[in-house]
């Protein structure tokens, strides 16, 4: 059989997920800031210094903070024509020639982007968050170089149409904005791999010049209004991971077979009946999320041991109201709701995938609180 755990009440384990989540999240900074710093040739540097330092016998306590090399703390207190003083003015340099390339840009105070920003078309990365800037500027057709568009939680309104200038951007997350359509020139992007659309609740259909994205592997265009999976998610050849949960949908087209690198699934918060054939034959899916509330139909093999495959089917039950020990009672906005549920099926799945050993078949895990 395949991997089935139903849950009852979702809303009302909701503050022990809350908990998971948090930690999902400081994993994921950590993981962030440990790839930041991986760098083979930052690393070569990094043991350079500490070799030096112990040359020298300078204590760790000294050059280390949190495990990471501090240079700030033990700079002033070396000669500057030292072979240390000189790996370490290196390492720095290295790291300040890495961050020339990326734009950073938060805070609520900013309703539209600085004027500097369009000298700098050297840069490869923009990380804009949490701002209430609600357009693009036309001129971000100069960055060619641009390899990641950060821009998530802000209150963009429109893509525009420059944007299918970007020949080398490989990421582009516009998630949690207020996008209502997307410009069919995002298909010219033949390089993108990662396409993060969640979150922007009025989204309803995809342009089909999109089916030009045939390097995309993740795609993810959950809590928006998508009726049925575009056509041109179908015609993405690389797809591995695809996240439509919390949508319209109350079908699945017959030819979703045509996904043949799809690994992950996820259909959670729709209105399906019933699971096509077509998708026993995705070969390498391996994770099917779904709400089974509403399915009365779906193929047999699809909890066969035979084929590997994680079915994880979720009874949505959410309770009116969720008390919490620590604070009165909260009012959530739609988007603050869709961006916890997101991380919630983050925090899960990774809770999954980390787990030694998973049954290979579970008839029902019900969870019942009184709060």
């Amino acid at each position: 059989m395949g991997h089935q755990v139903i849950i009852f009440d979702f809303s009302a384990v909701r503050s022990m997920w809350e908990i998971r989540v948090k930690k999902q999240k400081e994993r994921q900074k950590k993981e962030k800031e440990r790839m930041a710093k991986s760098a083979l040739e930052k690393i070569r540097q990094e043991w350079d210094v500490m070799l030096e330092c112990r040359r020298k016998a300078i204590p760790q306590a000294v050059y280390l903070k949190n495990g990471f090399i501090d240079t700030h703390s033990i700079l002033d207190k070396l000669d500057q024509n030292s072979l240390l003083f000189k790996k370490i003015a290196l390492l720095n340099e290295t790291e300040k020639e890495r961050n020339r390339f990326i734009f950073q840009l938060s805070g609520e105070n900013w309703t539209e982007f600085p004027d500097s920003l369009k000298e700098q078309t050297h840069l490869k990365e923009w990380h804009v968050n949490n701002t209430k800037i609600t357009t693009i500027p036309a001129y971000i057709a100069l960055f060619q170089d641009l390899r990641i568009l950060q821009l998530s939680s802000n209150h963009i309104t429109e893509l525009p149409v420059e944007i299918g200038c970007l020949k080398n951007l490989k990421e582009l997350n516009v998630s949690f904005n207020r996008l209502k359509t997307i410009p069919p020139e995002l298909g010219d992007c033949e390089n993108l791999e990662k396409l993060d659309l969640s979150g922007n609740l009025e989204l309803a259909e995809l342009p089909f010049e999109l089916s030009n994205l045939k390097q995309v592997t993740y795609v993810d265009v959950s809590a928006n209004k998508f009726p049925s999976i575009p056509i041109c998610v179908l015609r993405m050849s690389s797809l591995q991971w695809l996240d439509i949960s919390s949508n319209n949908l109350k079908d699945l087209p017959q030819d979703m077979d045509r996904l043949e690198e799809l690994h992950t699934l996820l259909l959670q918060k729709n209105k399906l009946t019933y699971l096509p054939h077509s998708l026993v034959n995705l070969p390498k899916l391996s994770l099917l999320v779904v709400s089974g509330d509403d399915l009365v139909q779906m193929p047999t093999a699809i909890c066969e041991s035979t084929t590997g495959l994680k079915f994880i089917s979720l009874k949505d039950n959410p309770l009116e109201t969720t008390s919490f020990q620590e604070t009165e009672e909260i009012t959530e906005s739609d988007h603050d709701r869709e961006l916890f549920e997101k991380e919630f099926m983050k925090a899960y799945i990774t809770d999954l995938r980390e787990r030694e050993s998973v049954p290979c078949y579970t008839t029902k895990v019900s969870f019942s609180l009184h709060i």
